[in-house]
């Protein structure tokens, strides 16, 4: 119970790391500075003038560290009729730009987050969105939910560095939220995968650098004949935290390819194939191979021929499509209960799903083709979410959700498994009408498929209401499924458990606190000044509810936005608990009296805060003070 007061600012990071440094090298601080040059020293780094070090360096790279590091005025709003399941759910989708979003989530999620994954703007000269004004995250915030997105152009002649500033400060913060033992996956193209591992490399270090998938993300063969080499793999770099803690912890496993069935009735159980013919980027064995029904097969296989020789006898080769299919190998459900799969760097289509399956998937939910351009596939997240390792109560992050993949990934494992893990979805508000009067050829196609979508179920033409009314649909889906099995269980059989399909919204805005107007005033003009200084008398804004001021005081205190509220009386008049062993207890009711206070602190909370509007002057704060306090020490 203390009488600290909320600035209205997230964390302070810079300041947050001096103290870390200070605690263990003190003696590298002067009157508040640190002395870098006495730093390295102690490290047994010496300055040596050496200008030719290796350094990866572009215009723009020191604004976008003081971007990342300078605190935002902003808070997050709920929104809890745009939510499902919101006073239950451990689910969070946010409506707002990234980069002010992964501010306001350090104080609350600093090393929490288990995996993130992101599928950032590819820098293809098109559309970019994410254009950081440095003077005013907010305002260019403002800006960008009401105007079009901006063109990046090769010509341009600053092509690669604004897709670097943007990244860049986005990526720093986001290693904040990782735990020791979380894991970074980063899809991305060909255009910026060389400068994407350099600046990962400097931000995550090289020393943790898991590997480079490669996913096939097209299940047929590319016919653009103005290219020499065909686009059929995008990227995926992955990165530790600690690469030590992530492997001590255990790398997860991958499951396999399909539905698990048993066809031939095989006395070893269900089973599901791969091919056995090896992928472009692999290398095998050259024989021949005569199916059952006398087809020839002269290909490169996965093994030697004295092993498929070995595997035949076993049943443990297949030929699909009655005997002139490729050959494919048995694995077994039960082997993948006991060891599961160590994941390659080469991730197929058959396996990780496709282009054309995500689209599909979502025709299947909308019930319309093309509302949204090439997601990705839930069958390629959910082999992320497995090889991290994400677990029980276990947070995924993506703060680049686009249509919501991640969202709906996470809940089919959760019901797959009955395990509960929980998402965070960052998405941009982009308006779609203002991207459709930009937009030519299939991009305003697509982007017509979308804004009549949204039309027809009464939603806002924004991209986040796509990915909300994604997450509600796969939700309901499961939720059916659910209770469908649960109806026709067996004697003796328990009810599968309905998992978490909830989600609470909320939306970036300014503070709910007032700001001083700091712009000079003239000499003669002390009217305005006194209307300044009136207009500051009640600090909260006019048009903010209680609601929105508990969950600013929890975000700028670190407390999770999940974290269960109760509304309470006491004394008559209105209070809140935030927590269910009531870690917080705030009150924002007026004309608060010192017996108020004490029935207050009767709720034992860890934390009282009571605004300074809500005492009637300086005296009735300073006794509330006493009260606390003595009531700590008793």
């Amino acid at each position: 119970m203390t009488d600290n007061v909320l600035d209205g600012l997230s964390m302070n990071i810079e300041q947050t790391n001096k103290d870390k440094l200070k605690t263990v090298f003190p003696e590298c601080f002067a009157e508040g500075k640190l002395d870098i040059d006495k730093l390295l020293g102690l490290c047994g780094e010496y300055i040596d003038n050496d200008f030719e070090k290796y350094k990866f360096e572009w215009k723009g790279k020191a604004d976008c560290l003081k971007l990342a590091q300078k605190r935002s005025a902003g808070t997050l709003r709920p929104c809890p009729e745009e939510s499902v399941n919101f006073d239950t759910t451990q689910n969070l989708y946010i409506e707002g730009d990234n980069l002010e979003v992964l501010k306001l989530l350090q104080s609350a999620y600093y090393r929490k987050v288990k995996m993130i994954y992101i599928d950032p703007p590819y820098n293809t000269g098109n559309d970019f969105v994410y254009a950081d004004d440095f003077a005013d995250p907010l305002a260019r915030y403002k800006e960008v939910t009401q105007q079009t997105t901006k063109s990046n152009p090769e010509t341009m002649g600053r092509f690669h560095t604004n897709w670097l500033n943007m990244m860049y400060p986005r990526l720093r913060l986001a290693a904040n939220l990782l735990r020791d033992d979380g894991v970074i996956f980063i899809s991305i193209d060909d255009n910026e995968v060389a400068n994407l591992r350099k600046i990962c490399d400097e931000v995550f270090g090289e020393e943790n650098f898991e590997g480079h998938i490669h996913w096939r993300r097209r299940h047929n063969q590319p016919n653009d004949k103005t290219k020499m080499i065909g686009l059929v793999a995008e990227h995926i770099l992955v990165y530790a935290k600690f690469a030590d803690k992530f492997k001590e912890v255990g790398v997860g496993k991958i499951d396999l390819t399909g539905d698990f069935s048993n066809p031939d009735n095989d006395s070893r159980g269900e089973w599901a194939t791969k091919p056995w013919k090896v992928g472009s980027d692999q290398s095998g064995s050259r024989y021949t191979i005569v199916s059952p029904t006398g087809k020839i097969f002269d290909e490169e296989w996965m093994g030697e021929e004295t092993t498929y020789k070995e595997l035949l006898s076993d049943n443990r080769i297949i030929f699909p499509k009655g005997g002139d299919g490729m050959p494919r190998k048995k694995y077994f459900k039960y082997e993948r209960e006991e060891e599961g799969q160590c994941a390659t760097n080469w991730w197929s289509h058959e396996q990780f799903g496709h282009n054309q399956g995500a689209n599909d998937c979502m025709t299947s939910l909308f019930g319309v083709k093309n509302v949204f351009s090439n997601p990705k596939p839930v069958e390629l997240i959910r082999g992320l979410i497995q090889i991290a390792n994400v677990k029980e109560d276990d947070m995924v992050l993506d703060f680049f959700s686009g249509s919501a993949t991640t969202a709906h990934a996470v809940m089919a494992l959760n019901n797959e498994d009955s395990q509960r893990r929980n998402f965070v979805l960052v998405q941009l508000p982009e308006d779609l009408d203002k991207n459709f009067n930009s937009a030519v050829g299939k991009a305003k196609a697509q982007l017509k498929v979308s804004i009549d979508f949204l039309e027809s179920i009464n939603k806002p033409h924004t991209l986040s209401e796509i990915g909300k009314e994604r997450i509600r649909r796969v939700g309901r889906k499961i939720l059916s499924e659910v209770e469908e099995q649960n109806k026709q269980l067996k004697l003796g059989e328990e009810e599968k458990i309905l998992p978490d399909v909830g989600f609470r919204v909320f939306k970036l805005d300014a503070s709910n606190l007032k700001t001083w107007d700091n712009t000079p005033v003239a000499e003669d003009d002390m009217q305005l000044l006194l209307d300044r200084m009136n207009g500051m008398i009640h600090r909260v804004k006019p048009d903010r509810s209680d609601i929105d001021m508990i969950y600013e005081i929890m975000l700028k205190l670190g407390v999770p936005l999940t974290y269960s509220v109760g509304k309470i009386e006491v004394n008559g008049k209105t209070a809140y608990t935030v927590g269910d062993d009531c870690l917080l207890l705030i009150c924002l009711a007026e004309d608060v009296r010192p017996e108020d206070v004490e029935a207050m602190a009767e709720y034992a909370p860890a934390k009282v805060i009571i605004a300074r509007d809500s005492f009637s002057d300086d005296t009735a704060m300073a006794n509330a003070h006493y009260i606390l306090r003595e009531g700590v020490l008793s």
